[in-house]
């Protein structure tokens, strides 16, 4: 992997044809930006650590919006805690995933940067893009499992032997819904991976809409097995959303081959053991002189000898 690119300072690259960069200065480089991303991490986990109890108060929402968790006074039950040290590393876990979204600007660009100067111009185009679309629909699929996850509460508790009054225990229903956002989100992504088998051309629009009900089947099946919630309403949402968002994709991978005019080939329409038609008129060939058959055969030129081989003192004998 090798760049023509410039050293500008002792950590700093630019584009340049008089230079390549060694693999030591690859691995400089990528210290260097892996440095500056952990830094903002750092300072977003520092954040995160005084925006942690309001992140736990958005976050317990949920379970006191369900009409038994309040008392007689209306303040919502309180969480059990198993250990002295649960409540301490909860509002670390909260800081870090803080730290994380806080500092993602940051440690985004510096991936970025080390990885773009290896890419070609339409590349980083489709990379910008995709990018762009990745971001609200993981942002798209968190907010979808926040809304409906007091559901999913309302269902379990209910349908439980010990009833609504089950005192929760804090770090399993902050990972139930942890896990319940980060799911939703990173499911939202599937139609990036059909758009960009479209974008590449390596499925067309009708070839994505003819593997509908094995798509469907498989949001099912995803849903029922990844979803912590095991009741009817997470499982049954995600799944169609994700069957949503797969119609949504063909859609535009519709529009993307119209644009690009796929279909229109000499070969559309033709099944695999039907021959295409050529469509082009043949020039016309005149016919040569005729040849007597009872004319004497000329004898041929004798053929000269091959010359010598000059051979050479490292010819294998």
């Amino acid at each position: 992997m090798a760049f023509a690119l410039r050293k500008r300072g002792p950590s700093t690259f630019e584009r340049a044809s008089d230079g390549s960069m060694t693999l030591i200065e690859h691995v400089r480089e990528l210290r260097d930006r892996l440095f500056r991303a952990s830094l903002a991490i750092v300072a977003g986990l520092i954040l995160g650590f005084f925006l942690a109890q309001p992140a736990f108060n958005l976050l317990k929402e949920p379970y006191c919006s369900l009409p038994d968790a309040r008392d007689a006074l209306g303040n919502c039950h309180q969480f059990l805690q198993l250990s002295p040290a649960d409540g301490f590393i909860l509002k670390l876990k909260l800081a870090l995933w803080i730290g994380l979204i806080a500092g993602a600007p940051v440690w985004l660009y510096q991936l970025w940067a080390f990885i773009a100067p290896g890419l070609h111009r339409h590349e980083r185009k489709w990379a910008y893009v995709f990018v762009a679309i990745a971001a609200p629909l993981f942002a798209g699929g968190a907010v979808l499992a926040y809304l409906v996850v007091d559901k999913g509460l309302a269902f379990l508790l209910e349908a439980g032997v010990t009833g609504l009054s089950t005192q929760l225990e804090v770090t399993r229903y902050i990972s139930f819904v942890t896990n319940m956002i980060l799911l939703f989100g990173v499911a939202f992504e599937f139609p990036l991976i059909l758009l960009m088998l479209n974008f590449t051309g390596v499925a067309s629009a009708r070839r994505l809409l003819s593997w509908w009900r094995a798509v469907i089947f498989i949001s099912f099946a995803f849903a029922a097995i990844a979803t912590p919630d095991p009741g009817p309403f997470g499982m049954t949402l995600l799944a169609l959303s994700l069957s949503l968002l797969y119609f949504l994709a063909v859609g535009v991978a519709f529009i993307n081959d119209k644009r690009r005019g796929r279909g229109k080939e000499v070969y559309a329409g033709l099944d695999d053991d039907e021959v295409s038609p050529l469509e082009h008129d043949p020039e016309p060939v005149e016919a040569g002189q005729r040849v007597d058959a009872t004319a004497p055969v000329g004898v041929p030129e004798p053929i000269a000898p091959p010359a010598p081989i000059e051979r050479r003192y490292d010819d294998m004998t």
